[in-house]
């Protein structure tokens, strides 16, 4: 009996640091946004249980956000923190250097030029020529066959069946331009690099 006894007494430990060690498999994100309702409302849609996605809408562009996500990073411990803003019609040297120093500081862009609805329309065609920001919203009209708003809440819903096609025409487009100048790249984005992330991490801890 005692026999027994000593052969049950590791296999509890190893049991519990299993257990214990589990949490270290979960994934923190952080994922700092230009747009207080457009973005942040597509990415909260990527939110489970096995990953922790914190979201921040700031209302800041290029530089000034970058910078708010260097201040948040320094405050928590999160394994991978995402800059997420659009070109617009910033001058292509700040938003050049919001991208450079991003990197610098080891951060991650999901940067879009012109704007984050250029990942929307990649859900439907691969657009590759530059058109004006308007027709960005036209298109989607017409695909969706609704009147689009950039706070839409149904956005993600409308679009989740197509985006391996997203991922596919962003991907392409990004080979487009050999020699990368986001700033000058127009139309591009790397959305779809950090949903990438997302959606691994998700279908890594997915439960049934």
């Amino acid at each position: 009996m005692t026999k027994d006894k000593n052969q049950l007494k590791p296999r509890s430990k190893s049991y519990g640091k299993r257990r214990f060690n589990t949490t270290n498999l979960y994934k923190r994100y952080l994922i700092v946004c230009e747009g207080t309702k457009t973005e942040p409302q597509y990415f909260t849609h990527f939110k489970h249980p096995g990953v922790n996605i914190e979201i921040l809408g700031t209302g800041k562009n290029t530089e000034s956000l970058v910078n708010e996500a260097v201040e948040r990073k320094g405050k928590g411990k999160y394994d991978q923190v995402w800059c997420v803003f659009d070109k617009d019609d910033f001058p292509e040297e700040q938003f050049e250097n919001a991208i450079k120093q991003a990197k610098k500081e080891g951060l991650k862009v999901a940067y879009s030029n012109q704007s984050f609805e250029l990942w929307y329309v990649l859900h439907f065609e691969y657009l590759h020529t530059p058109i004006a920001r308007k027709s960005y919203i036209e298109k989607l009209e017409h695909y969706l066959n609704i009147t689009y708003t950039k706070n839409n809440p149904d956005m993600f819903s409308h679009l989740q069946k197509y985006i391996s096609t997203a991922i596919d025409n962003a991907d392409k487009l990004l080979m487009e331009y050999p020699d990368s100048h986001p700033e000058k790249d127009d139309p591009s984005t790397t959305v779809h690099k950090l949903v990438i992330e997302l959606l691994k991490d998700k279908e890594k801890h997915k439960f049934k």
